[in-house]
């Protein structure tokens, strides 16, 4: 047997730019990909002209009314035909209804935006898709190392709407996320070793990840919610919250929360749908995602066209003289999520080749993952600016 020969041949490529022969440029430097940011910047400008335009004008007015309004005598304005969102000044600062979990989902979602802002900066400045699990890994590190933030914001919210149980907070708001990846991941690792496949997850990576939860997470966790509890934890509402609720009087049916939850995500979700396509397009198919400064532009986009949306949507529900915002201005802004998996359902069986369970149970279930995730960071996000917008509106106006 004669032996094989092998030629070595000299290449003027950089070393460092070798790895550019497997990226595709005419696929995710496509005009399509330029339009559709330039399509969503321009949608960002329109809505947030529109609102602030909008709500000056409409605050302006109601303002002026309710200025006139404190001039009158009390027989006069008794007699007057009173509404708006004044009228609920009394329980707009009153918390929420199951305020454990809420403040739990507020923490958690700061804390996904916070890992998602510096994993896309990590992976512009550097070439985290040259190395396989190079990004996952370091979205593991981040989200470990970021768990103060969960704790800060989840619990300092929990303290300002009375919560006394703040130790089963901090232990929901730590593991909150990694239980759901965890569970995910596990019932898919079984799947996938009943089928012998090159996916399933070895049992000690496991047990790292359960030591980083326990050992990592959680006391990080601890840190930021006594720090939350201890620096912004005191109630400074610009109201005094009455003793007995006021009573939601009737309106009409568009004006409902669940109504206005399912329309709130429809227009962030067209923000980002565009963006969607190139993600799962490299995540499922064969393509390696580069574009990371395309990225970063899309969640600014997103972050802004959610605060807007949510906003208009709080001003209308509390100008119906209903103050439960908090879980309206969350889920409207989350209900992002059920669009995306909707729109997973279509790519999965339009653009993928996939079947048979172990594929359908891999996808399915790793895009609910990245579907509740997602709305979890939109609903804090919009309810994060929706807050400073109800305690703007309500320091300004004068109250009895």
């Amino acid at each position: 047997m004669s032996p094989l020969l092998v030629k070595w041949k000299k290449s003027d490529v950089k070393f460092e730019d070798r790895f550019d022969k497997y990226l595709d440029p005419s696929f995710f430097q496509h005009r399509i990909h330029w339009f559709s940011i330039f399509n969503s910047f321009m949608m960002v400008i329109f809505l947030v002209g529109l609102v602030s335009m909008i709500l000056m004008r409409t605050l302006r007015k109601d303002y002026a009314r309710y200025s006139k309004e404190e001039e009158m005598d009390d027989m006069d304005r008794d007699l007057g035909d009173e509404y708006g969102w004044k009228q609920v000044h009394g329980d707009v600062f009153r918390p929420s209804s199951h305020p454990l979990i809420f403040s739990s989902l507020v923490g958690s979602g700061c804390q996904i935006f916070a890992v998602s802002l510096i994993v896309i900066i990590v992976a512009m400045i550097e070439d985290l898709y040259t190395e396989r699990g190079s990004m996952l890994s370091t979205a593991i590190f981040v989200y470990a190392a970021t768990s103060p933030v969960n704790g800060y914001f989840g619990g300092s919210l929990y303290a300002r709407q009375g919560g006394r149980r703040w130790i089963k907070q901090m232990f929901i708001g730590a593991f909150l996320i990694p239980a759901m990846v965890c569970g995910t991941a596990f019932f898919i690792n079984f799947i996938a070793i009943y089928y012998h496949a090159s996916r399933a997850i070895p049992f000690g990576t496991m047990v790292a990840v359960c030591c980083i939860c326990f050992f990592v997470i959680l006391p990080l966790n601890l840190v930021g919610t006594i720090l939350g509890r201890n620096l912004s934890g005191q109630p400074n509402f610009p109201c005094r919250v009455n003793a007995v609720p006021r009573p939601i009087p009737e309106k009409k049916w568009f004006m409902e929360p669940a109504v206005i939850v399912c329309l709130g995500g429809i227009l962030p979700f067209g923000s980002i749908f565009i963006e969607m396509y190139f993600i799962f397009t490299s995540f499922w198919a064969y393509k390696i995602y580069y574009v990371y400064g395309f990225m970063m532009l899309v969640l600014v986009i997103l972050c802004i066209v959610t605060v807007c949306v949510t906003i208009v949507c709080t001003y209308f529900l509390l100008n119906a003289e209903d103050y439960r915002w908090q879980w309206t201005s969350f889920l409207s802004a989350a209900s992002t999520a059920i669009y995306v998996y909707m729109y997973s359902f279509y790519y999965y069986f339009f653009k993928t080749k996939m079947y048979g369970l172990f594929q359908t149970s891999f996808y399915f279930g790793y895009m609910a993952v990245f579907s509740t995730a997602l709305g979890i960071m939109c609903g804090a996000i919009g309810y994060m600016g929706t807050s400073a917008f109800v305690r703007k509106i309500y320091t300004n106006v004068k109250i009895d």
